[in-house]
């Protein structure tokens, strides 16, 4: 939602103050600068942009518009499943977690939270991890670079979209010049003719310039900026569940694992002890 307040502000405040200080409106609504720069850059994202990548701009750049389902009610879900899924292992041993991590679409516990289900590759990194706990032989500190090097590939992979938006943004104001070149170039062809279809033709060229540099800074490269902190959120996740398991895979008591887990979140979600606490043993 702020996605698309923040677009209608950069729109009306342009616009709106061009108008305000006498700019006729349709001196803009120049429909062969915006076919030059808009097909030149779909062009070169085709160009620059796998398939299965392009995909994945397009569904990320359509998700800022919705709101983040990052929060605090998210992380509390997220710890009170871990708290879950330790607990079983405390009271019935490694082999009983087993059942939940082989089938997690069928386990009583992860279908309490839905939201998880949908990620299927936070149920992967949660089961293939747990899976080597129950193997056992392999040591936390050993589990830990292994879940690290996970992370890292995820937010690399994650952060593909913003970085291809990001250059997208960047050439823009490059092609604006380009379209604002090929208004000179038929300007000149016409510069014997009157002065008012000259003067049309050079503000028509001057259009292509300015919306190379409005849409660059105004939309394309804000949006590329909030798919890479959502990216970095995102992330984030991984690093609490990472620590909750590294935890239990010491023996740790699990609300203890649990704490270390809320340690590890962002200041701007983290709930308090008590808050955390009370919500994974469901007494609130």
């Amino acid at each position: 939602m702020l996605v698309i307040i923040g677009c209608a502000v950069v729109l009306i405040s342009v616009i709106g103050g061009y108008m305000e200080a006498g700019g006729p409106l349709l001196v803009l609504v120049q429909i062969a600068e915006y076919i030059i720069i808009g097909g030149s850059a779909i062009g070169a994202l085709l160009i620059s942009t796998p398939s299965k990548l392009l995909k994945k701009l397009v569904k990320n750049a359509l998700g800022t518009i919705k709101a983040s389902k990052i929060n605090k009610q998210m992380y509390l879900d997220l710890l009170k499943l871990l708290y879950e899924l330790f607990n079983v292992i405390r009271k019935d041993g490694l082999i009983a977690i087993e059942s939940h991590i082989e089938k997690p679409a069928e386990s009583a516990i992860f279908q309490k939270y839905p939201v998880f289900l949908s990620q299927a590759h936070l149920i992967e990194f949660i089961s293939d991890t747990l899976r080597l706990v129950i193997m056992g032989g392999v040591p936390p500190q050993e589990i830990e670079i292994l879940m690290d090097a996970d992370i890292e590939l995820h937010h690399s992979e994650g952060a593909k979209p913003g970085m291809i938006l990001q250059k997208i943004g960047d050439s823009l104001p490059g092609l604006g010049i380009v379209a604002a070149v090929l208004g000179i170039i038929i300007t000149m062809q016409a510069i014997t003719g009157p002065p008012e279809e000259i003067g049309q033709k050079v503000a028509a060229a001057l259009v292509g310039t300015f919306l190379g540099i409005f849409l660059s800074y105004g939309f394309i490269q804000p949006i590329a900026t909030n798919m890479d902190l959502s990216n970095d959120d995102e992330s984030g996740t991984y690093g609490v569940i990472k620590s909750g398991i590294i935890c239990a895979a010491k023996g740790l008591n699990p609300i203890v694992a649990v704490e270390f887990a809320r340690r590890s979140i962002s200041s701007d979600f983290r709930p308090s002890f008590q808050e955390m606490e009370s919500y994974v043993k469901g007494s609130k």
